[in-house]
């Protein structure tokens, strides 16, 4: 079987005169070097394709794969995740991972939360405002916690995110509105423990791959998952296995998660416990990153026992039984 692989290579962007913050979601070389070796060990022949650019020009050209491993970010657009999945529905060519719809919901952090919400699973109160004339509309209690409403990585989240009060509230989504993001989530703040959990597989068959507590360390001075800390996370963050009773409670809600959003194949789903020590959805990443090293999916993985291999397998695995049920039913 010929896989085509679609991403977003950091380093071409740079080249195009993009910053570091812009290009926060896109991967190294390492990250398509590890994807590759990996379906190589499985049997697999690979192809690079690259970003949706790149995609469309080689799908003119009358080229075509037998799947396409997809990891494409996008770069415009609420449904810039959604692109390369769309395309290829065009041209009928199976893929990993979610599809459209999903992956334009879940960049919408807030259209996310209500469809959750709705779903009987706890999430924190929130607000989504576009203008500074929304702002007296907020009727959340303080401290509350202020990010870009459709962006990853801890793009436009800093120390300045968590607000106590009118003002600060006000100075922080101005700010963001100033950077040139325009659609700003506002939540409760909870005060409990942060996860982050690993799902893999599809429907009733998706499993959860266990999870990982942050844990900021003293030199960490805003103990906020920020932008500078995901960056930076080996000199101000511990990531560790938490007791078994909140592992199962945190497991459970981000299963039930997956499943009610149609997630497939592979990712992963934050979780912070409120006040009352319940665990509560935070966001969702269908397209978490896959750098063996660095990326937070392998890592919790590889933490509760499962060898990066294992977790390609599994998303191989996953995409190939749906797409051969989706073809007898055709």
């Amino acid at each position: 079987m010929k896989i085509g692989l679609t991403y977003d290579l950091r380093s071409d962007y740079l080249k195009e005169g993009y910053t570091e913050e812009e290009t926060a979601e896109f991967d190294k070389e390492s990250t398509i070097a590890d994807l590759e070796r990996a379906l190589h060990y499985l049997g697999y022949s690979t192809e690079r394709i690259g970003h949706v650019r790149q995609l469309t020009r080689r799908l003119a050209d009358g080229e075509s794969w037998d799947m396409v491993f997809n990891i494409c970010e996008g770069l415009y657009g609420i449904g810039r995740e959604a692109q390369v999945p769309a395309i290829l529905d065009a041209y009928n060519i199976p893929y990993t991972f979610s599809d459209p719809l999903v992956l334009s919901l879940t960049l919408h952090k807030g259209m996310t939360k209500r469809v959750i919400r709705d779903g009987g699973i706890p999430t924190p109160d929130f607000a989504i405002i576009e203008s500074e004339k929304e702002l007296p509309g907020v009727n959340l209690p303080y401290p509350l916690f202020v990010k870009p409403n459709a962006e990853g990585s801890g793009r436009g989240i800093s120390f300045n995110s968590k607000v106590r009060n009118a003002d600060e509230l006000s100075s922080t989504c101005r700010n963001l509105w100033n950077s040139g993001i325009h659609s700003l989530l506002i939540e409760t703040y909870l005060t409990g423990r942060e996860f982050t959990v690993g799902v893999l597989g599809t429907g009733e068959e998706s499993f959860t791959v266990g999870l990982m507590e942050v844990i900021f360390r003293e030199t960490a001075a805003d103990k906020i998952y920020s932008y500078d800390m995901k960056t930076n996370y080996e000199s101000f963050m511990d990531y560790t296995l938490p007791e078994k009773e909140i592992t199962s409670k945190c497991c459970k809600l981000a299963l039930d998660s997956w499943k009610l959003l149609g997630c497939r194949d592979g990712g992963r789903i934050d979780v912070r416990l409120d006040a009352n020590g319940i665990p509560n959805f935070i966001e969702v990443n269908p397209l978490a990153g896959l750098n063996e090293t660095t990326s937070d999916l392998p890592i919790l993985a590889r933490m509760n026992g499962f060898e990066y291999n294992f977790i390609i397998k599994t998303i191989m695995e996953s995409a190939v039984k749906r797409i051969k049920a989706c073809k007898k039913q055709h």
